[in-house]
């Protein structure tokens, strides 16, 4: 029974990468604007930018999400994103950027295919990407670090 399970997971899994937007892009089948690509990620133009230059940067397989994707390519899509962003500084002289991020639906996230949004900004762009910050006071964030103290020890022991 278990290896039946197994299977229609992994037949699941497999329909779903075929169905993923940016597997499909990252295969070749749907185009795309590259901007970089290597054996780990690959960097193109969102088709619906928020600026000019607004690049999405994907690892090539396919994780949902920040709880899924490996250290290695998070850490590609990161350097990767370091070295766009300066190169658009330059070519296309913005003043700075936004990088973004969703994991899970609750965020917001609507392509489950981890990836990161590299937003070219300027100067009275008109554009805004931030949140609507809420006031807290001192016990509710002292309450929130005790719930998360002890899994903060055992990652940097090791234990986790």
């Amino acid at each position: 029974m278990s290896e039946i399970f197994s299977k229609k997971r992994r037949d699941r899994r497999y329909t779903m990468r075929e169905k993923c937007v940016f597997c499909r892009i990252v295969k070749g089948i749907e185009p795309s604007w590259t901007v970089y690509e290597d054996d780990l990620v690959k960097a193109f133009f969102d088709i619906n930018p928020v600026s000019e230059g607004h690049t999405l940067i994907v690892p090539k397989k396919h994780y949902e999400t920040i709880y899924t994707i490996p250290e290695k390519e998070l850490k590609r899509i990161i350097v990767v994103a370091k070295k766009i962003a300066e190169i658009y500084k330059k070519a296309l002289q913005v003043n700075a950027v936004n990088i973004l991020h969703a994991s899970g639906k609750e965020a917001q996230q609507s392509v489950f295919h981890f990836h990161i949004h590299l937003v070219p900004r300027r100067e009275n762009d008109g554009l805004n990407l931030w949140y609507e910050q809420k006031q807290t006071t001192k016990t509710e964030l002292d309450k929130t670090l005790q719930k998360i103290k002890p899994f903060i020890e055992k990652w940097k022991t090791g234990a986790c």
